[in-house]
């Protein structure tokens, strides 16, 4: 009986293009290592930019942690099952909204550092691949700006820095739902800044110096706090710390307000006060929307979040740069997918789990959910490909990510992404082949 050929979609039709093409991708290559590494040289005149991006905290033993963290897990494939015919849409709805695939971008900071256009240019990637945003507080652009840039069909969420003004705080809240932020992640395991020893060393600030404070120039009561009125800040690229800080000296008024007011905001975002599970009912009162806490990584915390009502977790370890030494993001999600109080939430609808820190390939994707996570957060490598290429880069990335996802869950013998979820046991082995 003849088979016949899968139609067309939209990721294989992308990898087929390159090859019709016979020019490669955008980045000029899809092997993860190797974009870091074009990174790095498209940034060499900005190393430090590079470094501040790239880096860890402490030994960076964490984020080493969650890379081998995925290489320790190996995928058992499955043969001759009808995989012919592959959907990679997560589920019908991630807390209220349809998405095509479990991928989401990941929250980072000031990625005006690396590209003119930042943040934008991630915003209108996300919205072009048909990706879900996560928006990092500390942004070189205002929530306002980036909403605009990821349109009307764009979906997007907020993460959130929690200011110490409850008027702030509000301010902020009220700015993300009127701009279309449908969800919101508070970020638990950053009441204060890690040990970054690289630095440390060289003193390097750049929120410090009015970049990646926009969100609060652009908040109208914070700044009339401060006899001003909102705006929306382009901060100057390539970020010179040092440039900056001569102009002040020089006594430039313009210089001078800005690094006040930067001051002042860190002030009410990064004060040092760590909330407590009871403040988050704060947040519940004052939010219209699923609320969801990423930094998650012990069972207990997962099951705290599940008693108060969050409605999903973020297993995450921040990239390695809050703690060094502490477990790998996946081992961590392991152990919470084992507690049956998580599990009868999960299958009940009552918590989404959602994982980030490490993800590099479709294998790493398919790992996560094996182990239980319903999406996962892509970080690094969207700043890599925003550093060469823009918003071009950043559309490469999620694509060959989606597509990676595509073709290797076939090979394992899957249809479905939804069937990957929780098979573990079916899917995955842990395995230590000792050192290279």
């Amino acid at each position: 009986m003849a088979s016949q050929p899968p139609p067309p979609n939209k990721w294989i039709s992308w990898l087929s293009q390159i090859y019709s093409s016979g020019k490669g991708p955008v980045l000029g290559t899809v092997d993860a290592q190797e974009i870091e590494d074009k990174a790095r040289e498209v940034m060499k005149d900005n190393s430090i930019a590079y470094m501040y991006t790239s880096k860890s905290a402490g030994t960076c033993s964490t984020d080493d942690a969650n890379r081998k963290a995925f290489e320790r897990w190996k995928i058992v494939p499955r043969m001759l099952n009808n995989a012919t015919l592959r959907n990679v849409e997560a589920s019908t709805t991630i807390l209220g909204m349809k998405v095509s695939s479990p991928i989401f971008v990941g929250p980072v900071g000031k990625q005006g550092l690396v590209h003119v256009d930042g943040e934008l240019a991630t915003a209108r990637a996300a919205a072009a691949v048909g990706v879900p945003m996560v928006l990092s507080s500390s942004a070189s652009r205002s929530l306002e700006d980036v909403a605009e840039a990821n349109g009307l069909n764009g979906q997007r969420w907020y993460q959130f820095y929690w200011p110490r003004s409850p008027d702030v705080a509000l301010s902020v809240l009220k700015r993300a739902k009127e701009n279309g932020y449908t969800a919101l992640v508070i970020t638990v395991d950053t009441m204060i800044i890690g040990w970054r020893s690289h630095d440390h060393r060289i003193g390097y600030s750049p929120a410090g110096h009015g970049f990646g404070v926009q969100q609060g120039m652009a908040d109208p009561v914070f700044m009339k706090r401060h006899g001003l009125v909102a705006r929306h800040e382009r901060p100057k690229f390539p970020f010179n710390q040092e440039e900056i800080r001569k102009k002040a000296a020089a006594g430039d008024e313009e210089t001078k307000q800005s690094m006040f007011l930067a001051s002042q905001w860190l002030a009410e975002t990064g004060f040092g006060i760590f909330r407590t599970w009871d403040d988050l009912q704060f947040v519940k009162d004052n939010w219209d929307g699923p609320i969801l806490l990423k930094g998650i990584q012990a069972v207990h915390d997962a099951e705290k979040a599940i008693d108060i009502g969050i409605h999903g977790i973020i297993v995450s370890n921040h990239g390695g740069r809050q703690i060094d030494g502490a477990i790998a993001s996946l081992d961590a999600l392991d152990m919470i997918m084992r507690s049956q109080k998580v599990l009868d939430a999960q299958k009940s609808g009552k918590l989404t789990v959602l994982f980030d820190s490490g993800i590099r390939t479709g294998s790493d994707i398919i790992k996560a959910l094996a182990i239980g996570a319903q999406g996962v957060l892509i970080a690094r490598p969207i700043v890599y490909g925003l550093a060469i290429a823009g918003q071009a880069g950043v559309e490469q990335i999620l694509m060959q990510s989606i597509c990676d996802l595509h073709v290797t869950m076939g090979l394992c013998g899957f249809s479905d992404v939804n069937d990957l979820i929780g098979k573990r046991d079916e899917l995955l082995v842990k395995v230590d082949y000792g050192s290279r």
